[in-house]
């Protein structure tokens, strides 16, 4: 174990040193299961013993709220958003694109279209162009994944890797401040766990394909929602 987990180690700080567009083995090629293995070993590890702590440690010291994102949830519901919802729509929106291939682009244009008309609808706008819209992009995603299927990436994404997979680790653990009741300049530190799995996550996407980084992330939030369920359960 300790081996697979160096191997992991020594594969991801090469690539944090130098990302590039990699084209994912998949969980069934040879090597690929041990080094999903050492990264969800190294991602709970870094995850329990360093951020965690040091998390609690800074929301003593500046008096900072807990996340109160799902806290109007009914209990049955947490479980299957947490550990699987959740991690399924983060890694197709934040990762899912990052090997550069049309299909996935496209999907993602479609979810920021998507954003767009409920930003519009909540500010009033049409109810009739707004069904239109919701309705154009619920026929245009499925028709672009299947028409884009057999184009290969985009080659400026091996150019701009290094953009890519930083910018979306970062943009989803700021996305994540969203779960906290008020924000500050001291709470970002809170969403540093989120970075953590932005990165981990994003390299393992890339390395083994999203199915991997999906399993590693709902293993992770699995950790989180049960360590969370033990500590409230001791008081």
């Amino acid at each position: 174990m300790r081996a697979t987990i160096f191997e992991a180690v020594s594969e991801f700080a090469a690539f944090l040193r130098r990302p590039r567009l990699l084209v994912p083995s998949g969980l069934r090629a040879t090597g690929a299961g041990r080094l999903w293995f050492g990264m969800a070993a190294l991602h709970l590890g870094v995850l329990l013993l360093v951020l965690l702590p040091f998390l609690k440690l800074w929301q003593q010291v500046f008096a900072l709220p807990s996340p109160d994102a799902y806290g109007k949830l009914a209990p049955q519901l947490m479980a299957p958003l947490v550990v699987v919802v959740a991690p399924v729509l983060e890694e197709a929106i934040f990762r899912g694109w990052l090997t550069g291939r049309p299909r996935a682009l496209w999907l993602l244009g479609c979810f920021l279209g998507l954003v767009a008309v409920a930003l519009v609808a909540g500010a009033g706008g049409s109810a009739i162009g707004t069904s239109v819209a919701l309705l154009a992009l619920l026929v245009a995603a499925p028709a672009g994944w299947f028409a884009l299927r057999r184009r290969p990436s985009l080659a400026l994404f091996d150019r701009w890797q290094p953009v890519a997979f930083y910018g979306s680790a970062v943009v989803f653990a700021l996305s994540h401040l969203a779960n906290y009741p008020r924000v500050s300049p001291a709470a970002i530190a809170l969403v540093l766990p989120q970075l953590w799995t932005g990165l981990t996550a994003g390299f393992v996407r890339l390395r083994l394909g999203l199915p991997a980084s999906i399993l590693l992330h709902m293993t992770s939030n699995a950790l989180a929602l049960g360590l969370a369920f033990a500590l409230s359960q001791l008081g």
